[in-house]
């Protein structure tokens, strides 16, 4: 087997710990959040290129399917931030590298994500009834 493809395949086998499913989480919210970036980059762009085509836009993101992926978006990036804290703490003091704290800073990153992801939740589901089922405008 090669280098590469023993890495990759390593690297995608499920262990059953928490660790792996942060890195996983972690993983794809840098993802989904670059992905967003690089698409924000090129609609902002059409208020130069094509101001017709930045309306059609800014309409497209009022629509429900738009306005829930902006509710994961906020989500993933405030768990992104939040691991990448729980990950810097156990870089810069290595006596809590231990597998007894893993688990629960797992869980507390993963808690403190949602209590901080729950007031921009409520704002922006209120907003997607809003335009959705109550005709705003």
């Amino acid at each position: 087997m090669s280098p590469l493809r023993s890495v990759v395949v390593g690297s995608a086998q499920y262990r059953g710990r928490e660790g792996q499913i942060a890195f996983i989480l972690h993983r794809l919210s840098g993802l989904g959040t670059l992905l967003f970036l690089g698409l924000h980059i090129v609609d902002t762009s059409f208020v130069f290129l094509a101001p017709a085509l930045y309306g059609e836009v800014i309409n497209l993101y009022r629509s429900p399917l738009v306005m829930l992926a902006e509710m994961v978006l906020v989500a993933a990036v405030i768990y992104h931030g939040v691991n990448g804290l729980r990950l810097a703490v156990f870089d810069l003091f290595p006596r809590f590298w231990q597998p007894n704290y893993e688990k629960p800073a797992v869980y507390g990153a993963l808690a403190t994500a949602f209590v901080l992801w729950l007031p921009a939740a409520v704002i922006m589901g209120r907003n997607l009834v809003g335009f959705a089922f109550l005709g705003w405008k």
